[in-house]
């Protein structure tokens, strides 16, 4: 009797789900997660190589790449204080590599969802996968703990026991004294090496600028960029291990009110 009941009960059928905003309604979208994927990666991939092509500063000698640093420091001031716009280039890096690692985190997921259910992969598409492709996971998470690593060494210093804070010559040539690390950072830099490759070729396609005409420019500017950005990274650590770079190089900084004034020689100025 209670079954006979309960089957004339009519299904209570639930309330639509209300649309959320449009930015976050695209962004559940395949679409929109392979677009925001693409444009974070390009803002990221535009960091890191102004982030290498700074860093050559290191061959001038301590008081260019000490002053560079305080430039960075001191950007826009005195529109805003000092390290404002710092800490607003940081907080964006911060937003673009969440979304980066999350909308690829959504992506894996619906491909193997996609899998499980019998999705079909042709020859073609297995062939046509390299090294780079097949491998963006793990060099994913190598550069995501790399990240963590840099900030603790060259940062935050508490992964370098020689850290002084300002003084950005003294302190990368403490750290890559020591072969281990530097062998951290060659092995972090040719996984960022293969996962640029692979990103700025498959950026296009997100985009749906993935005419075949274009495929050679594609790669060609894969390989160019990943190659500059690779190749440059690892020459820090290799020259302070051959000592191109050496911490005899490096006088001892003035700093006045925390800011360093010069890296020049002054030991007994004003003596006699």
């Amino acid at each position: 009797m209670q079954t006979m009941e309960r089957q004339r009960v009519a299904p209570v059928h639930p309330r639509p789900r209300r649309p959320a905003p449009w930015p976050v309604e695209f962004y559940r979208s395949t679409v929109g997660m392979k677009w925001v994927m693409a444009v974070s990666g390009i803002f990221l991939m535009g960091y890191v190589f102004l982030h290498m092509l700074g860093n050559l500063k290191l061959y001038m000698g301590a008081d260019d790449i000490n002053h560079y640093g305080e430039f960075l420091r001191d950007l826009l001031v005195p529109i805003f204080p000092r390290t404002v716009t710092l800490w607003l280039l940081r907080i964006g890096l911060i937003l673009a590599f969440f979304f980066h690692v999350h909308s690829a985190y959504r992506l894996t997921r619906i491909n193997r969802r996609a899998r499980a259910e019998g999705g079909y992969i042709s020859k073609r598409d297995y062939q046509a996968a390299t090294i780079a492709s097949r491998s963006m996971r793990m060099t994913g998470v190598v550069i995501l703990l790399f990240v963590l690593w840099h900030l603790a060494d060259l940062t935050w210093g508490t992964a370098n026991p020689d850290f002084v804070r300002g003084d950005v010559y003294r302190n990368v040539v403490a750290s890559f004294e020591r072969p281990v690390v530097s062998l951290i950072y060659i092995v972090a830099n040719i996984a960022l090496g293969l996962h640029l490759f692979h990103g700025a070729w498959s950026m296009f396609q997100s985009l749906g600028l993935n005419n075949p005409r274009w495929n050679s420019v594609r790669r060609g500017f894969a390989a160019g960029f990943a190659g500059i950005v690779m190749v440059g990274n690892l020459s820090f650590p290799i020259a302070v291990l051959t000592g191109v770079i050496s911490a005899d190089d490096n006088p001892d900084c003035r700093v006045v009110d925390g800011v360093i004034e010069t890296c020049e020689l002054y030991a007994g100025e004003g003596e006699g």
